[in-house]
């Protein structure tokens, strides 16, 4: 090919480059619609997020209370240990010593585990609330004609006009289906 062919091909193919981009729309970002909501405040506010965070914290006051009995059985154990340390055997108190680790193992395996728990149930409570926000989010979007709608987190949105927050209409829609 020679440099006149080259150039040539090179002026064809900006001209029509050109005119495809004169053919399409330009779209600004002053004509996207956008909104956003904040998902944390909806689930706090929504009767069944309220619902599932009442019988979450009453579930964990109760887990709390196990974990604190036997917190509190592990703290006697090693306070008798250490009050009698003296007065026992070397075999005796290499006995105790190990039954205390064994103890604060079991309360530290307690506690992950139900850790654990609680977040299973909360993540499976919140699956479904945060589904059904998504249905309605969807609706708000298509009826309004909103071009995106995110979602509000520390991290995400630093600034934005309040009259973009949907947050109120999706706890309104929420609470009423």
């Amino acid at each position: 090919m020679t440099f006149r062919t080259t150039q040539k091909l090179v002026q064809i193919l900006l001209a029509v480059f050109a005119t495809f981009l004169i053919a399409i729309p330009s779209v600004s970002a002053q004509d996207m619609k956008v909104a956003y909501v904040d998902l944390q405040k909806a689930l706090n506010e929504v009767g069944e997020g309220k619902s599932a965070k009442a019988k979450l914290k009453k579930e964990f006051d109760e887990k709390q209370k196990q974990l604190d009995k036997k917190q509190e059985d592990v703290k006697k154990l090693k306070e008798n240990l250490e009050s009698q340390a003296m007065m026992l055997s070397e075999d005796a108190r290499r006995e105790r010593a190990m039954e205390l680790q064994k103890k604060m193992y079991e309360l530290q395996q307690l506690y992950i585990q139900l850790q654990g728990d609680l977040s299973k149930k909360e993540a499976e409570a919140t699956k479904k609330i945060f589904e059904k926000m998504g249905k309605i989010i969807e609706e708000i979007g298509k009826e309004k004609g909103y071009d995106m709608i995110l979602e509000r987190s520390e991290s995400s949105i630093l600034f934005a006009k309040p009259g973009m927050d949907i947050t109120d209409e999706l706890v309104r829609r929420y609470n009423k289906k």
